[in-house]
């Protein structure tokens, strides 16, 4: 069985560890291949190349790495449906919302083509009589991201472009789960010109990421996935000295306001919550309806339209699926566990997934899109990221209400409102506590030239991803105060210096 290879210093490096992990199909349970799991010293052989491209890396021109950045682009559009099979391939998505996924990575992809103007800094002329001053954003060194399963090709591409084009060099660590994509991005960038070394991967497990998050030549790390880990990655790597951006878990509610269209509100909910089987850290996993009649029609229509879901593998269908497995078994039993304590803990099962089984696909790793009414907090199932196709409702009697449900979960990543009344929704994306908020739109995900990250327990580090944020994070900051003499100085001075 084949085994995916590190890559470092612009060649495939096999691993020598002698670990290695399974890779499997999840529409029909079957190892695909396997990925080597690298040592500790393997992890620093990668940082080594990194460093050694940093100091050529950074004396070229903005322009000419934005240069590379655009054939790279170009590469990305020509292997669109290569790499989407990729992803459905080991991820377990419909190809349809692969290629989706490569659209938004490739979004950040040109927005850090515009380098050249985005790491321009500023200038102040006559500061003081004769002075001016300006600002110098400098690339940082080795950077280094880890990514987690459930996008294997945009969450990498939310970090290494932009820290590419500030001129670092790039350490990627991709989830053992789904390497082959992350792999493939890097042959492209190759391709594309990016001189060996800069762009480096290495698979691996808790031994490598420890390496990155406490090796001194790493000066920066960036992180998504689940928020235990996002706190352990935030303080290990602190603690070492590096600067860090740790995007955690999610619970996100969508708001229905009396005044909602309804079948907005469900063709918009439906896919928020069970696209890509709900493994999204931006899905809608609550519906909280302001009254009884809201709820009772919303589940009214959420059911019907259930019943009609194609749920499948990603391809070989005739009509596409709508939704497909898991990415793993072990996840598909976490998430029928989530099920049971929420029957356990007294909410109302409307739709149960646990039983479904995909014909000719039985030892997939299928889990049904699942309905709850009446959940609370308090339930597993409101207070935890479960990371499945299970949909909470939640009923409450007021605006006030639901606001204060959401301001007080620990999770501050995402959130919406659906309502047709324009002073409710500004009072509402003006006191919620989230990062991200959404009228009238169910996956509020922001462009790339805008940044993305939540709140509270959803974020640790203080910028968020790509965006202007992107660009601070990737650079230092250096401010240069001259003066040019004209004449004889006028004598020393030891007074705190002014501008006169």
């Amino acid at each position: 069985m084949r085994t995916l290879q590190n890559y470092i210093g612009g060649r495939l490096v096999a691993s020598k560890s002698g670990r290695s992990g399974p890779v499997f199909n999840p529409a029909t349970g079957e190892q695909s291949l396997s990925v080597g799991l690298s040592s500790a010293d393997e992890t620093r052989e990668a940082i080594q190349a990194a460093e050694q491209a940093f100091a050529s890396w950074k004396a070229v021109t903005p322009l000419n790495r934005s240069r590379i950045l655009f054939k790279f682009k170009d590469l990305l559009e020509q292997h669109r449906d290569e790499l989407a099979a990729l992803i459905t391939h080991e991820h377990g998505k419909v190809f349809s919302d692969a290629q989706g996924e490569l659209t938004r990575g490739l979004e950040v992809v040109e927005f850090a083509c515009g380098i050249p103007h985005l790491q321009k800094g500023e200038h102040s002329s006559n500061v003081g009589r004769g002075v001016d001053s300006f600002s110098l954003m400098q690339p940082l060194g080795v950077c280094a991201g880890i990514s987690p399963f459930n996008f294997p090709a945009m969450v990498p591409m939310w970090m290494f472009p932009i820290a590419l084009a500030c001129g670092n060099t790039f350490v990627m660590k991709p989830s053992e789960k789904v390497p082959s994509a992350t792999l493939r991005l890097a042959e492209l960038l190759s391709e594309a010109g990016l001189p060996d070394g800069v762009f480096n991967i290495v698979n691996g497990d808790k031994e490598s990421v420890d390496v990155l998050l406490t090796d001194e030549r790493v000066q920066a790390v960036s992180f998504v996935g689940s928020t235990p880990i996002a706190e352990y990655i935030y303080a290990t790597a602190s603690a070492n000295g590096k600067r860090v951006q740790a995007l955690g878990g999610a619970k996100n509610h969508m708001v229905v306001m009396p005044d909602a269209d309804p079948n907005q509100v469900v063709n918009s909910l439906m896919g928020a919550a069970y696209g890509s089987a709900g493994e999204r850290c931006m899905a809608i996993s609550v519906a909280v309806c302001v009254g009884d009649d809201v709820a009772d029609t919303l589940i009214e229509k959420l059911a019907a339209e259930i019943d009609g879901m194609r749920v499948g593998p990603g391809v070989g269908l005739e009509e596409e699926a709508h939704m497909g497995p898991l990415v793993s078994k072990e996840h598909a039993a976490k998430v029928k566990a989530y099920i049971d304590s929420g029957v356990e803990q007294g909410a109302t099962l409307l739709v149960d997934g646990r039983k479904f089984i995909c014909p000719d696909h039985e030892n997939g790793y299928f889990v049904g899109p699942t309905l709850f009414d009446n959940v609370k907090p308090g339930m597993r199932i409101y207070d935890e990221e479960i990371f499945g196709p299970v949909l909470s409702v939640v009923r409450v009697n007021s605006y006030a209400e639901a606001v204060e449900l959401i301001n007080r979960h620990e999770y501050g990543n995402g959130t919406s409102i659906f309502t047709r009344d324009g002073d409710s929704a500004r009072q509402f994306y003006e006191e919620i506590q989230v990062g991200m908020v959404g009228v009238n739109v169910p996956i509020p995900v922001p462009m790339a030239f805008h940044s993305f990250g939540g709140w509270k327990r959803s974020l640790f580090g203080p910028l968020h991803m790509h965006g202007p944020d992107g660009v601070r994070f990737n650079t230092r900051m250096k401010t240069v105060t001259t003066r040019w003499p004209t004449g004889l100085t006028a004598g020393t001075e030891f007074s705190m210096p002014t501008m006169k």
